[in-house]
């Protein structure tokens, strides 16, 4: 990785692009006071979505079971003035865990949309998502998102930047909720 495939760098987060339609978002977060790998599951994604209620209009998660959910995310009309659609996603969850690892193999469900969406609305045409959490120590995670999507969309390079400030704030307050949690 080089410093011009960085998009966005701010407080240990850094979000890059790794080629055309795939960027990475990667940090660190500890906690001694809770051993993490027993919060990460899919209860983390309905974390995010309600610690983000200016990013996210609603979420919709079916836990099929301890390894499988499937989710759909809408996200407010963030950029309505500049004629862009209203976006959601709509994914099948694949939890993985292995010895110090768990990941998080997200895929789009297509062509179906979900219930509940606005008839305007757009799929966020996601290839696939891959969120692996390193387990470093039992209070020390390493994380990592990589999304990569469709050749189909089009992201152009303000646009970038501008998803790597969102992603930022989504997981700043993940981060420092968990960070901050005492049990």
């Amino acid at each position: 990785m080089t410093d011009s495939n960085v998009l966005y760098s701010k407080e240990g987060f850094i979000f890059t692009k790794n080629e055309k339609n795939n960027y990475s978002l990667s940090f660190s977060m500890q906690n001694n006071s809770i051993v993490l790998s027993k919060i990460i599951d899919f209860n983390l994604i309905k974390l995010i979505y309600e610690l983000n209620p200016d990013v996210y209009e609603k979420i919709n998660m079916n836990i099929i079971d301890e390894n499988k959910a499937i989710a759909n995310l809408l996200l407010k009309h963030l950029f309505k003035d500049l004629g862009l659609p209203q976006r959601f996603s709509y994914v099948r969850i694949n939890k993985i865990v292995e010895e110090n690892s768990i990941k998080f193999i997200s895929q789009t469900i297509k062509p179906e949309i979900p219930e509940g969406m606005p008839p305007d609305s757009e799929l966020m045409p996601i290839k696939n998502m891959i969120c692996h959490c390193e387990i470093i120590t039992p209070h020390h995670i390493n994380f990592t998102c990589n999304v990569q999507f469709e050749n189909s969309m089009i992201v152009p390079p303000v646009a970038e930047k501008l998803v790597g400030l969102i992603l930022y704030k989504i997981f700043n307050r993940v981060k420092q909720f968990i960070e901050n949690v005492r049990i």
